[in-house]
């Protein structure tokens, strides 16, 4: 496509980049000859990541919870690496499949913290300088379960609903800056993301692929290169991408006896 962006000029912050679509995404990038600051909280694996990818990706661990950590890693990167201009804030997670009534506030609080406050310092510590510079672009990972519902997916749908309405509000704000927000809505993927919801029990993780050819890491790392990538004049909103094999589910309805 005529004018498409040189992926060399690009320096991607992406978080939760230990594992899963973060860990995908940063390779994409690398592959491509751009430069990355791979982040997360577990310095092993980062260390691991960077031994694998070279020079162009640096590593910096910490907790996108804290707000104070995420400043002062995204505020000391060195000149080489200070212009970021495309975040990708894929720090997320779900916990528990319970119904409300039965659900752990403490897997709320997380889930809160991580996906809805990680996410916003993580954007609010790079986009000035977007906008300063006029020219960055923010990408956030979203779900599917923003917009269907499903039980036991209670405060986990509803902090991607907010991912989604932040991303089209950061549109509005940016209307005359030349910084795209693009909001990337998976569907079921086979990651690391399962094993988490459920606490590490293996058996429950692996129950929703069986049968189902699901979306890879990789799947959408390269849907989120391609958004990256395309001439600077074009923004895409939102992208949701699912398995051929899902889709949408009929009404639900509990008969009486």
């Amino acid at each position: 496509m005529r004018s498409s962006i040189d992926p060399k000029s690009l320096t991607v912050l992406v978080t939760g980049a230990t594992s899963g679509f973060g860990a995908a995404v940063c390779r994409r990038f690398i592959q491509a000859g751009a430069k990355v600051i791979a982040t997360g909280r577990r310095a092993d694996r980062l260390r691991a990541l960077r031994k694998e990818l070279g020079a162009r990706c640096r590593i910096a661990a910490f907790d996108v919870r804290e707000r104070r950590h995420v400043e002062a890693a995204l505020g000391s990167l060195p000149k080489a690496f200070a212009k970021i201009n495309v975040v990708v804030a894929n720090a997320g997670l779900a916990l528990g499949l319970g119904p409300a009534h039965e659900a752990s506030l403490d897997d709320w609080d997380t889930m809160v913290a991580t996906n809805i406050n990680g996410l916003l310092y993580t954007v609010r510590a790079v986009l000035p300088g977007m906008v300063a510079r006029d020219e960055g672009h923010v990408i956030l990972l979203g779900s599917t379960a923003a917009d269907y519902p499903y039980p036991g997916g209670n405060v986990y749908g509803a902090t991607k609903a907010f991912v989604k309405q932040f991303g089209l509000n950061l549109r509005a704000d940016l209307l005359g800056a030349n910084v795209r927000v693009t909001s990337v809505e998976p569907g079921l993927a086979e990651t690391e993301f399962s094993l988490v919801r459920f606490h590490g029990d293996a058996a429950q993780a692996a129950a929703p692929y069986q049968g189902i050819d699901a979306l890879s890491a990789d799947d959408v790392a390269e849907t989120i290169y391609w958004s990256a990538t395309l001439p600077r004049r074009v923004n895409v909103n939102r992208l949701q991408v699912m398995p051929v094999m899902q889709a949408f589910g009929p009404f639900a309805f509990k008969r009486r006896a």
